[in-house]
């Protein structure tokens, strides 16, 4: 069975920053002109996300002893004294600063335990209620500095950078979810959102960063925990105060760029929760950026740019309201434009580009949803599209098929079907249909035909049409399918047979008690496309005499008959995108 919201490009996987390699990208704007020259002082914190291996090691982290070494030389030695070589410390005996090896390791072991002791020690609720005061006096120190010395920021600066190291600071509590609660509680939660309106860019952009952190997929959190912390937030207003900052946000500069990238990953962690996911779409103007954002220009497609489309498909997946908005601001035609980029171009493989196409399909798939989605497809020409990339795209080829399926698929299809045989699409369905094709092909190559003699009107031009290619050169296709429905049939008998082995010839009760597991298996063998199978030959049975005695005839060779075929459409049931599934 094919899943009509089947996600089939969102990666595996927390997504990673990717990052500039200057090592002043990585200090707040506000502290860089404060710094001495001596390459990049900043140490690593746990809420940054950069590059492949997420640390700032590197040529320009210079320690103070190495400038030690570069600018004192020492006393030189006595020019008539003759120096003895000293021998290599071959066993180690000195070490760094003139210890042992032993020495340095018990030296190693002790402060890994009193660090470990003193963390113990302070994440609790009393360090909690400790930080969150200290926290709030921060913010208010800050902001009466900025008040009283607006025109003299060195008299700010002090308090800003202090600020800015509790803001990190807080990253901590994503390792002990336990006390979100508390800190809900405590009103750090508003505060911490609030300071999204902050003047400097730079304290809301680390914000941003850490709310992305504590809301965090991979946080270790309990549901209750997270859900008190992001009602917290929501309640605070920080649905809107991303977007604003969104707005404020000049990509062009590294630390922006991160910051709507951060921004970005808080609306996907949010969208986890269905109770939100509605909010999202509807109560913010985000679908309304998202869909500027991946209008914009760049070559080559950039990290962010591929976010939204990503973001996008997450939003439109399980919300309907948020389809139907989608739609209303033009989605499916801003979609299909920068779509038909690839009819004849592949993007590079395994590049933002690819991904960020698989989600733009994805965007379109969701939208075939609501039939006024169908409606905006077939107006928007992507019946057309979709068969030039049939014809012509490599990379683009098996998107546009399953794309296809879906458009056509469901009760309120119509008009695309009729659209494809206007079209001359019937050439090229059945062109692909009589040439050996995977498992997933070979499914939308027959949902889209058992759409097309389930949909188009009785006597209609494009029925008949579709009913003679079905029959010319002497039922040629007709042998294709039922050869086809043997080979299905056979793999689904063999997938019983295994499991009545696997089962130790069980007994019927027992075997009934893993009809989940059979369901599954039988699927994965085939049965969704015998079900598609069984509805197109039943059709052609029903539609033309000749069609029917090549059916007999066919089935009669592989002791096959229509009572088969019968007993598949008498099991059939609801299925969102044909209308039905078979559970036989």
């Amino acid at each position: 069975m094919v899943d009509p919201l089947e996600r089939l490009s969102v990666p595996n996987g927390k997504r990673k920053l990717e990052t500039s390699s200057e090592p002043s990208a990585t200090v707040p704007h506000f502290l860089q002109g404060m710094l001495p020259n001596i390459g990049h002082v900043g140490g690593p914190r746990k809420s940054m996300k950069l590059g492949v291996h997420g640390d700032f090691k590197g040529k320009n982290n210079v320690t103070s002893k190495e400038l030690v070494d570069e600018h004192f030389e020492g006393p030189e030695l006595p020019p008539d004294e003759e120096l003895e070589p000293e021998p290599d410390d071959e066993e180690g005996r000195f070490f760094g600063g003139g210890i042992t090896n032993d020495t340095a390791e018990i030296l190693d072991f002790m402060g890994e335990q009193g660090d470990a002791g003193m963390n113990a020690k302070k994440i609790d609720l009393n360090w909690l209620r400790r930080t969150a005061l200290g926290f709030e006096k921060r913010i208010t120190k800050n902001a009466e500095l900025r008040a009283k010395f607006e025109d003299q920021p060195q008299k700010f600066m002090g308090s800003e950078a202090d600020l800015d190291t509790d803001i990190k600071a807080l990253s901590i509590l994503s390792e002990h979810s336990e006390l979100y609660a508390e800190f809900s509680k405590l009103g750090c939660v508003a505060s911490l959102v609030n300071l999204l309106t902050h003047e400097n860019t730079d304290i809301a952009i680390d914000v941003v960063e850490i709310i992305a952190e504590l809301t965090d997929e991979d946080v270790e959190a309990d549901q209750a925990d997270w859900d008190v912390l992001v009602e917290a937030m929501v309640d605070a207003g920080l649905l809107d105060l991303l977007l604003q900052n969104l707005s404020r946000l000049n990509e062009e500069n590294e630390s922006d760029r991160k910051g709507v990238y951060h921004a970005l990953n808080v609306f996907e962690n949010l969208a986890s929760s269905l109770k939100l996911v509605n909010s999202i779409g509807l109560n913010t103007s985000l679908l309304n950026w998202l869909l500027g954002r991946i209008h914009v220009r760049e070559s080559p497609i950039g990290q962010n740019k591929q976010y939204a489309a990503e973001l996008l498909a997450v939003l439109l997946q399980f919300s309907s309201p948020n389809r139907m908005r989608f739609i209303e601001l033009n989605g499916i035609d801003i979609s299909l434009q920068l779509l038909s980029s690839y009819r004849k171009r592949d993007p590079a493989k395994g590049t933002e580009e690819e991904e960020f196409g698989e989600n733009l399909f994805d965007c379109v798939t969701c939208a075939l949803e609501e039939i006024e989605g169908k409606q905006k497809f077939v107006e928007a020409e992507g019946v057309e599209l979709c068969l030039i990339m049939l014809r012509e795209g490599r990379w683009s080829k098996p998107r546009a098929l399953r794309l296809l399926d879906h458009a056509l698929g469901g009760h309120h299809g119509v008009a695309a079907c009729q659209k494809l045989v206007e079209a001359l699409g019937l050439k090229t369905i059945f062109a692909m249909f009589m040439k050996k094709q995977d498992s997933q092909t070979t499914e939308h190559i027959l949902g889209i035909l058992a759409s097309l003699l389930r949909l188009l009107p009785a006597t209609s031009t494009e029925r008949i049409r579709t009913l003679a290619k079905c029959v010319e050169k002497d039922y040629e296709k007709i042998e294709r399918l039922v050869k086809m429905r043997n080979d299905f049939v056979q793999k689904l008998e063999r997938v019983d047979e295994d499991m009545r082995l696997e089962n130790g010839n069980a007994g019927v009760g027992e075997f009934e008690s893993n009809e989940d597991e059979r369901l599954s298996r039988r699927l994965d063998a085939g049965l969704f496309s015998l079900q598609m199978t069984d509805i197109i030959l039943a059709w052609l049975i029903a539609e033309d005499d000749g069609a029917k005695k090549k059916i007999r005839l066919l089935l009669g060779d592989q002791d096959d008959s229509f009572k088969n075929i019968r007993s598949t459409l008498q099991g059939e049931s609801h299925c969102p995108k044909h209308g039905f599934i078979l559970l036989i």
